[in-house]
């Protein structure tokens, strides 16, 4: 058994994938600083495993090992639904492996890259990458086994970012509320009291509010509100005009 783990070990670090080993059994790593500490090393592989032939062994995800998807299976449910909705928008294109979990979950191999580990739980899905690791074969948890089920000459590349836009959209904004004609009388009135020196700056404020919230026919009569404050219709007007300009409004 031990030989095989080691075997295992020294297999996947000749691609290039760094690995570490785990306790016995486990998913905790068996060395002081977990992942930091993968390696391609032969020498330093053969000493861990020399010390605890039993190791499972561990593959520090993203570049320049793996990512992978996983698909858990859990109590309250399972991946499998997500999984195949990805599947079947062709996201899935590409993987380098599959791999079955002891719970009877599924591990597809892509591509290391640069993305961080994520995770949708709502799906029961995880995404193993820059800064993560998975158990490999022939790894156990609770006696059974990681079992490799297929393996690709291929080198796909997951998008995490377009997997949760699929199967988590954002939501859409919530519609601003429109000014009800009551806020836009207090807000003429408010305009109406602005003192002198103070009234053209106060009414661009006022037709900004007023534009963002769609209320074009208020701005008359904020407009009205100002020449009754003392301010010159034009110079009013004009004033109206440029806030349109600035919110996106007709000049």
């Amino acid at each position: 058994m031990s030989s095989v783990r080691v075997r295992a070990a020294l297999d996947y670090a000749a691609r290039g994938w760094p690995v570490f080993p785990c306790k016995p059994g486990s998913k905790e790593p068996a060395t002081a600083h977990g992942f930091h500490d993968a390696t391609t090393d032969p020498e330093v592989i053969r000493w861990w495993w020399q010390r605890i032939p039993a190791a499972n062994v561990a593959i520090a995800t993203g570049a320049p090992a793996v990512d992978v998807l996983d698909v858990d299976v859990k109590a309250g449910g399972t991946g499998y639904a997500a999984f195949n909705r990805l599947k079947r928008a062709g996201m899935l294109a590409g993987a380098l492996a599959l791999v079955q979990t002891p719970s009877g979950g599924l591990h597809t191999y892509f591509a290391g890259t640069g993305q961080r580990c994520g995770a949708l739980k709502r799906h029961f899905l995880d995404f193993k990458a820059t800064g993560g690791y998975v158990l490999a074969p022939p790894s156990t948890v609770g006696g059974r086994a990681y079992e490799l089920l297929d393996r690709r000459d291929a080198s796909g590349v997951l998008d995490w970012p377009s997997v949760t836009r699929l199967l988590d959209p954002p939501r859409p904004a919530a519609p601003r509320p429109r000014r009800r004609s009551g806020d836009i009388a207090r807000l003429a009135a408010w305009m109406a009291r602005q003192p002198e020196g103070n009234r053209n700056s106060a009414l661009f404020w006022a037709a900004c509010r007023a534009a963002e919230e769609g209320q074009q026919h208020a701005l008359d009569e904020l407009v009205n509100a100002a020449v009754h404050a003392g301010l010159d219709e034009r110079e009013a007007r004009r004033t109206v005009q440029s806030a349109q300009r600035r919110i996106g409004g007709a000049a």
